[in-house]
């Protein structure tokens, strides 16, 4: 998650929504990523798709076994339905997305395979968050 939070950070250093994710496979960080809505203009690319798409290009293949994404805020409904379509094998989130995560839907979105961890460095995860939404509001 520190490497997630490193991603985060770049994000938040480039006016993007400060969320950051990496893909560990079999011990080896195989994608970093960050948001980059404003900078492709494209709401799709959220860290997590950005990982995924850097991974399968990694592994040569769509599915993400034997992997882990870790990433800073709990995913959106659209990336939580990537990833059942990766079947990664966990994910691992900072803090919860009260507004926009995927447990709001109340129903599985995610491959029945995928474990999911959430509150690891929640602290740090929410903090840059705030950060940055105080220092848009200031300008």
């Amino acid at each position: 998650m520190k490497e997630a939070l490193k991603e985060a950070r770049k994000a938040f250093m480039e006016d993007e929504i400060p969320i950051g994710a990496v893909i560990v496979c079999r011990g080896v960080i195989i994608a970093r990523a960050h948001n980059l809505t404003e900078r492709l203009n494209d709401v799709t690319a959220h860290a997590e798709m950005q990982a995924f798409t850097s991974a399968s290009t990694y592994l040569g293949g769509k599915y993400l076994e034997d992997c882990v994404l870790y990433v800073t805020l709990e995913p959106c409904p659209m990336c939580a339905g990537a990833a059942y379509w990766t079947q990664l094998t966990r994910i691992v989130y900072g803090c919860r997305d009260e507004k926009r995560g995927y447990t709001l839907l109340g129903k599985p979105l995610l491959h029945p395979g995928t474990e999911v961890t959430g509150g690891v460095l929640e602290e740090e995860c929410r903090e840059i968050l705030r950060d940055f939404f105080r220092k848009m509001r200031e300008k």
